[in-house]
């Protein structure tokens, strides 16, 4: 199969599938509406889960301090809120509750009102918000019982200890600061590996540095010390947080890959002898256990076994693997639900990717039941993809609008999206690009009233 792409602005249809259909008038954006203003700014859902955290705590704090607490309760009631904070910042990023958020939003029928649907399409901004949210009052909570220690030497001084609680409190508290600053966006961006790095080896360090201070916690207080972990909640905490980090890392393994390179800038990955994931889902791969790991789209085929990913050139890591293809890759943990599985929740759905975004598309273009209409906007698709791939999403999606940025230039992603929602007839619209081309379009789309979602690049 050959590729017809569209002249500006051109679309192939069902009924003329090797020629193209001119758009005889152009089709510009509504105007904003006051109603859907402010749904499409940037203060998302993600953005109101993290100020509602922090004001939560926050009025837990004032609520303590009013009560006038001696050294004694805000020693136990600080411990305990950061312990509570990081365990809710943790968990919420495991692989099994993001599957089990996503599993639960997507059940709703297409029969309810779409304006809840699309609000339960939102899930996947849940993660996000709930965790820097925790983890900020995690951090703010540990640093003012780091504080109380310093200033009440009267803690754990009948046992001995207060030394080494201040030591290690110090430790652990200077360890959450340098995560905190190592995960701003503008780090995460710029540094990837930094923000990898810290953490993970930050993360584990913690973890090994609480299990300290509980032994230090529960010999401060006099008594016996088992008897005095087991009725702290604080252990139970840890215990869930040791157990939860340590599950993706009980699943690693090494598995054999098949790379294919149709050009300078993508490799295709198979995993031959890996179960078929779910639609939608993505999987964490390093070439060592201790490097750098990235998360890719699972795209599977009907007749083939396995899966692949597509791996297109964004970094040192991905152009190191085009460049020297390997032959076994590491796999940590179980395929992880994504953004685009919210697709389930509309009657038809228009998917938008830019580049190697067709990637995360491709799962539910071949294997969703839910109608779809794609707009690709690509660099020439079989120089750069290879006709197999290509010949895959034309069989998938005849009436596919390509856009080959080699001969036309950027389009106005917005406006192409557009035209495509309103002669679709779909109900929502998915957009898998580059950050900036994303946010843009998805808070354009919003501000018009339209259902659009898309990655947040929240951590």
């Amino acid at each position: 199969m050959s590729i017809d792409l569209l002249p500006r602005p051109t679309i192939r249809t069902a009924a003329t599938p090797r020629a193209h259909r001119p758009i005889t008038h152009v089709i510009d954006l509504p105007p904003v509406s006051a109603e859907h203003r402010l749904a499409g700014s940037r203060f998302t859902p993600f953005h109101r889960l993290i100020v509602t955290g922090l004001a939560v705590n926050a009025l837990v704090a004032l609520a303590v301090l009013l009560s006038a607490p001696s050294a004694a309760t805000l020693f136990v009631t600080t411990i305990t809120a950061a312990s509570v904070n990081m365990a809710a910042a943790v968990l919420i990023r495991h692989q099994y509750v993001v599957n089990a958020l996503f599993a639960v939003a997507t059940k709703a029928p297409l029969s309810w009102p779409l304006r809840l649907r699309a609000a339960l399409a939102k899930v996947y901004q849940i993660g996000g918000g709930v965790h820097v949210g925790c983890a900020i009052s995690a951090t703010g909570w540990f640093l003012a019982f780091t504080a109380v220690l310093l200033t009440q030497p009267q803690l754990g001084a009948v046992a001995g200890v207060h030394t080494a609680l201040v030591c290690v409190a110090l430790t652990i508290a200077l360890d959450l600061v340098v995560i905190a600053a190592c995960a701003r966006p503008s780090m995460r961006e710029r540094h990837h590996y930094v923000f990898e790095s810290t953490h993970r080896y930050g993360g584990w360090l913690a973890l090994a540095l609480f299990v300290c201070l509980t032994f230090l916690v529960a010999i401060s207080t006099g008594g016996d010390v088992l008897t005095t972990l087991a009725a702290s909640p604080n252990t139970w905490i840890l215990v869930v947080l040791l157990i939860g980090a340590a599950i993706p890392w009980l699943q690693l393994r090494r598995v054999p890959v098949e790379v294919f390179t149709p050009s300078s800038h993508v490799a295709l990955v198979r995993f031959p002898t890996e179960k078929r994931p779910r639609t939608g889902s993505a999987s964490r791969v390093a070439r060592t256990p201790l490097g750098e790991w990235h998360a890719f789209a699972n795209m599977m085929t009907p007749d083939a076994p396995g899966f692949q990913l597509a791996i297109s050139r964004a970094g040192d890591w991905t152009s190191e693997l085009i460049a020297d293809t390997p032959d076994h890759l590491w796999v940590r943990g179980v395929p992880t639900t994504g953004v685009g599985t919210c697709a389930r929740l509309f009657t038809k759905v228009v998917w938008v990717a830019t580049g190697s975004g067709i990637a995360p598309c491709l799962p539910h273009l071949l294997n969703d039941p839910t109608p779809a209409q794609l707009v690709w906007v690509t660099r020439h698709p079989e120089r750069t993809y290879g006709t197999e791939l290509v010949d895959q999403i034309l069989t998938a999606q005849p009436n596919a609008v390509l856009w080959n940025t080699d001969e036309d230039g950027k389009p106005d992603l917005a406006e192409l999206a557009y035209k495509a929602y309103l002669e679709s007839g779909a109900e929502a619209v998915i957009c898998i690009s580059n950050k900036a081309a994303t946010l843009k379009m998805v808070s354009e789309l919003q501000q018009r009233g339209i259902p659009a979602f898309g990655p947040i690049w929240d951590s």
